[in-house]
């Protein structure tokens, strides 16, 4: 199975980004992986937040088909433990699934013609994060989720 992470816009933060390439570095050695940066709207100054969010929504849903497994990563999705996302992730692989895209969304989230798009919805947290910063938090818990699914040390119970 191949894993796409769909992201709006580049990271301006060192640390998110040095912590982020840490991460999917170490999952390369995992599965096939493949970023897909939609670069930030050029007019966003002039929109409004549903504006920039409808703008955003035509990328991502050109970026997504329905042979994808689409998993849109939002603060009011379903909430896992570390094992239990990681039982996610073998239970769609086990099913037959040949890409996984999970899609994080800009930094007013996503319209809601993705929302209706999406297979599933995976909350990090209940918290709110900006959408730079959850991209490192995800490759870890990505990355994490894969130590579980091969029995390796990284993860403590």
């Amino acid at each position: 199975m191949n894993i796409t992470v769909l992201m709006i816009g580049n990271t301006s933060e060192a640390f998110v980004n040095e912590g982020y390439a840490l991460f999917i570095k170490r999952l390369k050695h995992y599965i096939k992986l493949k970023e897909v940066i939609i670069p930030d709207l050029k007019d966003r100054k002039h929109l409004n937040p549903e504006q920039v969010k409808e703008k955003e929504a035509i990328a991502i849903l050109e970026k997504i088909n329905t042979a994808n497994f689409a998993v849109l990563l939002d603060e009011h999705g379903k909430e896992f433990s570390s094992v239990e996302f990681a039982g996610f992730l073998q239970k769609t692989m086990n099913s037959g699934t040949k890409e996984l895209v999970f899609i994080i969304g800009g930094a007013y989230g996503v319209a809601e013609s993705v929302k209706q798009k999406v297979d599933f919805t995976v909350s990090l947290s209940r918290m709110t994060f900006t959408h730079q910063f959850i991209r490192l938090l995800f490759a870890e818990q990505l990355y994490r989720a894969m130590t579980i699914l091969k029995n390796e040390p990284y993860h403590n119970e």
